[in-house]
């Protein structure tokens, strides 16, 4: 895919600004994010298209006072958009540091095992998964990001079948997680209230 390539998809003219390019590549990816198009493949297809064309372009477009290496840093976290909770697209994408093919590849892996589990409600298996993850990869704030909302998640289960204690402290691990997550953490203070009416 050359530059030409990266712009058409997404929808803009040839020499885009970084705001520009970062606004169209959100727009699109909620548009087509497999969360809200689910066992649409074409979708699918087109979400990961726009996805490498975004991390293309980061490369070459820095933002307005980014230094060269964070503007690598911020290559890597194009992903993450296709967070296992769709509350994710709200959030700028987090900046995890430099990982090895390998490494990446186990990491979107894993990704697509945990989704797997959050649609089949296997709660404990997913946040497992996802723990062992971290342990992993411990600097990746994408990862810690997921593990969040894995607590956040079963958390939620949990209030629904009133088992308060257990509740309070997922909700309590997903903020330590994930403290710098403001839109998680205006979810998790709504979890609590709806844990305080509970009898």
């Amino acid at each position: 895919m050359d530059l030409g390539d990266c712009y058409r998809l997404l929808g803009l003219r040839s020499g885009a600004s970084f705001a520009e390019i970062k606004a169209s590549y959100r727009r699109l990816a909620q548009q087509y994010h497999p969360d809200i198009n689910p066992n649409d493949h074409k979708a699918k297809e087109k979400f990961i298209a726009l996805t490498e064309a975004y991390k293309l372009l980061l490369q070459v477009v820095p933002p307005p006072s980014a230094s060269p290496k964070s503007n690598l840093q911020e290559t890597q976290t194009a992903n993450s958009q296709s967070n296992p909770n769709q509350n994710l697209k709200h959030q700028p994408p987090p900046k995890p540091p430099q990982a090895s093919e390998t490494e990446q590849r186990l990491k979107w892996k894993t990704y697509e095992q945990l989704q797997q589990f959050l649609k089949e409600k296997r709660f404990p298996q997913a946040i497992a998964l996802v723990e062992a993850l971290a342990q992993r990869m411990p600097e990746d704030a994408e990862v810690r990001q997921w593990q969040a909302i894995a607590y956040q998640i079963w958390a939620k289960v949990l209030i629904a079948e009133k088992q308060v204690p257990k509740a309070k402290i997922y909700l309590q691990k997903a903020l330590r997680t994930d403290p710098h997550n403001k839109t998680l953490w205006q979810e998790i203070q709504r979890d609590f209230q709806r844990l305080e009416k509970i009898p």
